[in-house]
């Protein structure tokens, strides 16, 4: 079993409550209007939990992967779900581009302010509508010209853009066409998204969705859009190695939310089952529920016990690669499995909104498409873990 130190003890605590003033209407009203808990985020940026991976010397909390995952596991577990964790899931990993790869100039003037919660970058623009999953394909140019430069191009699935400041781009420097290798040639942009506005340079639609949420998806275009020399994040054409060097991390973050997500389903389902009298008798006391309900039990701790052991991992600069790749899929396969769990524990109540356990189903369904779908997790545990042929 798990066990936490006092500091990590005292960060779930401290999450806890924040989460307390949060009620389950709250996250209800949320869901059913698809509306953005800006509060719930201004609020944890008050109490600085936004800061959890800056360093110190720029306002932050200066912790890890694993504090962060303490957090947003706590986030979904509260009853928040995924509505919750993944409003503030950005401000979690996509700063670490500035701060592994930014200028020096770049880090004073940015990570105080995200610290802080005065600004956020919540927004990270890879995905594009005929690359998908090979990000090597993207299209997106930025010319460079002069002490600028300038970026075409469309992105899609991008997530809190209306609720972030900047964004972190990424765009083709030199075209797929003129380099030796295809993950050669593309670089990370640090974009104003107001400048961007008052340029008249970007546009944006949300995606519809048939399952609501509280955190939607855009696209975003690009036109003519000019943005400061110095806001290139790292080295030219080398941000195909930035963004991989980042993806282990949301990986990790994403396995602890689906584990909260778990959590709070198996709670729920617990509760219900203690409480509901049918033919004279507590449901809970049938073997029909109590079992697939310890079965998830059981997949979610083992699912947490390797999300943690990745984020230690990572926190002690050890290779993180298969621990996260192996955690992802494993909290996501036991976010699915309590859910499922809960929604058949709750019989016909299962699917209505005041119990919960619907929208806990419906968000343990994403986890298994976003951010990388299962299929791209078990391609790298067959090549980098097994060994066996490289299959796309």
């Amino acid at each position: 079993m798990l066990e936490f130190t006092d500091e990590e003890r005292l960060i779930q605590s401290e999450v806890q409550k924040i989460c307390e003033n949060y009620d389950n209407e709250f996250w209800q009203e949320k869901d059913r209007n698809a509306e953005y808990p800006m509060e719930f985020v201004q609020e944890l940026g008050e109490h600085g939990w936004l800061g959890t991976v800056i360093p110190e010397q720029y306002g932050g909390a200066g912790m890890d992967t694993l504090e962060a995952s303490i957090i947003l596991e706590e986030i979904a577990a509260s009853g928040a779900g995924f509505n919750g964790s993944m409003s503030c899931h950005g401000a979690m990993f996509i700063p670490r581009s500035i701060i592994n790869y930014g200028s020096e100039e770049m880090k004073k003037e940015i990570l105080p302010q995200l610290a802080s919660g005065d600004k956020l970058l919540q927004c990270f623009a890879l995905t594009e509508p005929n690359a998908g999953f090979d990000s090597t394909a993207i299209t997106t140019r930025a010319e460079r010209n002069g002490d600028t430069y300038v970026i075409n191009g469309q992105k899609t699935w991008c997530s809190r853009i209306h609720a972030s400041d900047y964004m972190v781009l990424v765009a083709r420097t030199t075209p797929l066409e003129e380099v030796s290798k295809k993950t050669n040639g593309m670089s990370l942009f640090l974009v104003d998204i107001e400048d961007a506005k008052e340029q008249g340079a970007i546009d944006t639609a949300e995606i519809e969705k048939n399952i609501r949420a509280a955190v939607p998806s855009y696209e975003v275009w690009f036109e003519d859009l000019e943005i400061p020399a110095e806001n290139l994040i790292g080295e030219e054409d080398d941000g195909f190695y930035q963004v991989m060097d980042g993806l282990n991390e949301e990986r990790v973050v994403i396995a602890a939310e689906a584990v909260g997500l778990a959590r709070v389903a198996i709670d729920r389902a617990v509760k219900y089952a203690t409480e509901r009298e049918v033919f004279d008798r507590k449901i809970g006391a049938n073997q029909a529920i109590q079992h697939p309900l310890a079965e998830a039990h059981a997949r979610m701790t083992s699912a947490r016990n390797i999300t943690y052991q990745a984020a230690r991992a990572f926190k002690e600069g050890r290779d993180v690669g298969e621990a996260a790749n192996i955690a992802a899929y494993m909290a996501r396969e036991a976010a699915s499995d309590a859910t499922d769990a809960a929604v058949q524990t709750h019989g016909g109540y299962g699917v209505a909104t005041e119990y919960d356990v619907e929208r806990y189903y419906r968000e343990a369904r994403l986890t298994h498409i976003a951010p990388v779908s299962d299929e791209m997790i078990l391609n790298y545990i067959s090549e980098h873990v097994l060994g066996l042929p490289r299959s796309y």
